[in-house]
């Protein structure tokens, strides 16, 4: 099968998943279970480019692994986020004025994130149709894909823990990654994403790789990152939240202004 008949096929099969999906939360009222559909429809994806491309055998698995492993992690943690909190607040905003129109809204923007994740799959795609041996490049990508995940995830278990303390339900987390930037989450979740730029690069099309961090960072500024995250802390902390954005890097991790670094 061609790349676009792969990438069909599997974009076909993600918006049928997140129409059932969909139908489940009519029924639950929690729309945010769409962020672990998400990362789990990616991740799948990846690993059903993987077994079904026809680059280098080495590479193929390794992208499988990557995928794999990468969903699994960001998964666990955002099914154990949903599991003992309410709904995100990002998702009750997201209703407000729509009432009856509400489902019919949430279905297509249900099946807008099975388009990303359409999108999101396609580094993966075309590294594992890239038939160059592996290699250096292949190296780096690991280096960074392991840099990354490790980081995002250092940020979540730092805000988690931060989080279950209820003396700071009122409070802004400067812990650790938190001190340096106000979202070391998606900073990492965004490195991650040139890892599959290094082992597709020597493919056709290598240059689609780029998808993956270029998307990620536009929806990170523009879309369901920084301005509803930051406009919920705003509603729940105030003041406290007005400095830490006076003082911190809203992305890139930098010393703290005003601080003593």
């Amino acid at each position: 099968m061609t790349p676009l008949t792969l990438w069909s096929l599997g974009w076909a099969g993600i918006a049928a998943a997140m129409a059932a999906l969909w139908a489940v939360q009519r029924r639950s009222g929690r729309a945010d279970v769409v962020d672990l559909a998400w990362t789990m429809g990616t991740g799948g994806l990846s690993v059903f480019y993987a077994i079904t491309g026809d680059g280098d055998p080495s590479r193929r698995a390794l992208v499988a692994l990557l995928g794999a492993a990468w969903s699994g992690r960001l998964g666990w943690h955002l099914a154990a986020r949903i599991r003992r909190s309410p709904e995100d607040g990002r998702y009750a905003r997201l209703r407000t004025g729509r009432d009856e129109s509400v489902q019919g809204w949430l279905f297509g923007f249900f099946q807008a994130q099975g388009f990303l994740c359409a999108l999101f799959a396609i580094p993966a795609l075309v590294a594992a149709g890239n038939p160059t041996s592996v290699g250096w490049l292949d190296a780096l990508g690991c280096a960074i894909w392991i840099t990354a995940v490790t980081g995002e995830g250092i940020a979540d278990l730092q805000l988690d823990r931060f989080r279950r303390d209820p003396a700071n339900r009122a409070e802004v987390c400067r812990n650790g990654l938190w001190r340096y930037s106000r979202h070391p989450n998606y900073f990492f979740e965004w490195i991650h994403w040139w890892s599959y730029v290094c082992m597709g690069w020597g493919a056709r099309f290598g240059w689609a790789t780029l998808v993956g961090p270029a998307a990620m960072l536009f929806l990170i500024f523009k879309v369901t990152g920084l301005p509803p995250t930051e406009a919920q802390a705003l509603s729940k902390r105030g003041q406290a939240y007005r400095q830490y954005q006076s003082e911190v890097s809203p992305f890139f991790p930098w010393y703290p202004r005003g601080g003593t670094g």
